[in-house]
């Protein structure tokens, strides 16, 4: 550090003109056309530029500008590809400097650059131009001068070649190291996470890109979305960001062909560079995108280099198929455990359950047979709580059948009409002693029609949907009451290729325990239950709301379940087929609202 220093300084002093020099350029001009090889004795710093990372020169000063015929603002204004005055072996240089941007510290060398049919070996002095704190140096300030200067075309051309060919076959050994290095971390792990991040910091470091990306994509959608990505400087792209691909018809070209493409002008990516985009595949279907900046357009990319993209998109296309397999199986397996879970849990309330009436009808049955009961009166009260029991028994096993019907596919049921005053009527002997008993109020209240109102569906079900929904409201209910109502919606709609006029939608509100907003979608689960320890305390298999919810579908309706929270009551509303339209004798603005989704 202290001696590239040094010589800095030294370089710095001894910046002035050499008018021997020029009088020489001057007088040999002719020389320089016809001879082949000759010496220029020079001495100090005679030439001066800036350039950036890509060699693009941003100022330009050579003491022997005009001699050569020189114009330094053409050099400041060429492009990269179109330089003419440039280092023979281009990528080497280039590599230096972005060392020196790296490392920030001062280097000196000797480079051959060209200009037309002419070659000069120059003594170069290269320092990085410090940025602001926590910014990365972009600048380099090269001072030097001319060691010695060469006429021969055939000489320009063959060092050009050797230098071209030895850079091919270090881009493409380095390019091989990397493939090996992006295959072997793949391997080491199914997080995908991981392999993006990883993928896009080896490509960026190892071929010290500006910008690199990858993008996830499913087959057949409009956008794909970044992932991962890799930057030196500032980027307007944001991880799960998309990207559209009507917008940039390269990155749908790659996805259709599986070919690496190059996007030139204007791109999401790096809009002042060009762009190789690459397709991710498994088994010809491409799962993923890579993009990446190219940053020596110079040296246009070789069928080798072609062919290392490609292996690269293969063996992260595979990783991609690889690691959204792992991450299903992954779900799958955890899904099976929390089935497993829930119905080992579900099997200890359902075994509770079971045992709790079947005891107790032994028990009565027991005490009749052991002449316990002291008078007939008692005798019949016994048989009457043994009886009720096993009705419960009864319900019980009915709903573990249910569901297993459900489970196997094997729910049929025959729709025929059904009045839907007398379906509440049985609703109502059934559940009014029930909620009479525990001190609750109970109200039934039907739309009023000058005639009836016929639904279409199977009565037994209707009637333990509603018996399951109105048993669970007078459980769950400490005090307050139930409401039952019903209205018509009035809506055409298709069921089993048939039209209905409407649909009847049957509402059931309680004031009970509620459930907390957050616990609500366990509700219709199969063998999920919102509190086990709730289940125990109030009783029943938890599957009331579940099998509700198929009963009614299989119908053609929908059952939705509404609670502010724990303490503030619940609503379960349901809907079933209207199968023809009443005249409705006083209207009100709820007999005609929309079905709530």
């Amino acid at each position: 550090m202290l001696s590239a220093a040094i010589c800095l300084s030294n370089l710095i002093m001894t910046i002035t003109a050499n008018s021997q020099l020029l009088n020489l350029f001057s007088q040999n001009r002719k020389a320089i056309n016809t001879q082949t090889d000759y010496m220029l004795p020079t001495q100090g710093a005679e030439l001066v530029y800036t350039q950036d990372g890509s060699g693009r020169y941003l100022t330009f000063y050579w003491q022997h500008s005009e001699v050569l015929g020189l114009n330094p603002d053409d050099i400041v204004d060429e492009f990269d590809n179109k330089q003419t005055f440039f280092p023979v072996d281009k990528v080497a240089y280039l590599e230096r400097v972005q060392q020196i941007l790296t490392s920030l510290v001062p280097e000196k060398l000797q480079c051959w650059f060209s200009y037309g049919q002419e070659l000069f070996e120059l003594e170069l002095a290269i320092a990085p131009i410090m940025p602001k704190l926590g910014k990365a140096a972009t600048t380099v300030l090269v001072m030097g001068r001319l060691v010695q200067a060469k006429v021969n075309s055939a000489t320009i051309d063959a060092m050009a070649t050797k230098a071209t060919q030895t850079d091919l076959a270090e881009r493409s050994q380095q390019h091989q190291k990397l493939v090996t290095r992006i295959t072997k971390n793949i391997r080491r792990n199914l997080d995908l996470d991981i392999i993006w991040q990883q993928t896009v910091d080896s490509l960026g470091k190892v071929l010290r890109l500006e910008h690199c990306i990858i993008c996830s994509y499913q087959p057949s959608c409009p956008k794909v979305q970044v992932k991962a990505q890799y930057h030196q400087q500032e980027s307007t792209l944001v991880l799960s960001q998309e990207i559209d691909l009507a917008s940039h018809p390269a990155f749908a070209q790659a996805l259709a062909t599986l070919e690496p493409m190059v996007m030139e002008g204007h791109n999401t990516l790096c809009p002042q560079q060009k762009v190789l985009v690459v397709a991710t595949s498994y088994q010809d279907q491409a799962n993923g995108l890579v993009a990446l900046s190219l940053r020596d357009e110079c040296y246009p990319l070789t069928e080798s280099e072609i062919e290392l993209a490609k292996e690269v998109a293969d063996q992260l296309g595979t990783a991609i198929a690889h690691a959204t397999l792992y991450k299903e199986l992954e779900a799958a397996r955890q899904k099976a455990e929390d089935a497993s879970r829930l119905k080992s849990e579900f099997l200890a309330n359902v075994s509770h359950e079971i045992r709790t009436p079947l005891n107790g009808m032994i028990g009565f049955l027991k005490l009749i047979l052991e002449g316990m009961a002291d008078d007939p009166e008692e005798q019949d009260q016994f048989l009457k709580e043994a009886h009720h029991l096993s009705i419960h028994l009864l319900n019980i096993i009915n709903d573990i059948l249910d569901i297993a019907k459900i489970e196997a596919g094997k729910m049929e049921l025959d729709c025929a009409p059904v009045q839907l005053a007398e379906l509440f009527s049985d609703v109502d002997n059934f559940m009014r002693p029930q909620a009479q008993m525990r001190n609750l109020s109970f109200q039934m209240q039907l739309p009023n029609t000058s005639d009836e109102i016929i639904v279409q569906g199977n009565y037994q079900r209707l009637l333990q949907v509603m018996l399951n929904l109105v048993g669970n409201a007078i459980k769950f209910t400490q005090e307050g009451g139930i409401t039952i109502s019903a209205d018509i919606v009035i809506k055409k709609a298709k069921f089993q290729e048939q039209q209905y006029p409407g649909m009847v939608r049957v509402r059931v509100a309680d004031t009970g325990i509620g459930v907390s907003l957050d616990k609500q979608d366990k509700l219709f689960q199969l063998f999920s239950q919102v509190d086990g320890s709730r289940t125990r305390q109030y009783g029943g298999t938890g599957l009331g709301l579940a099998i509700s919810q198929k009963l009614v579908e299989a119908m053609g309706g929908e059952v939705h379940f509404y609670s502010l929270g724990e303490g503030l009551g619940s609503t379960v509303t349901f809907t079933v087929p209207l199968y023809q339209q009443p005249v409705i004798v006083s209207t009100s603005d709820n007999d005609f609202q929309n079905i709530i989704c």
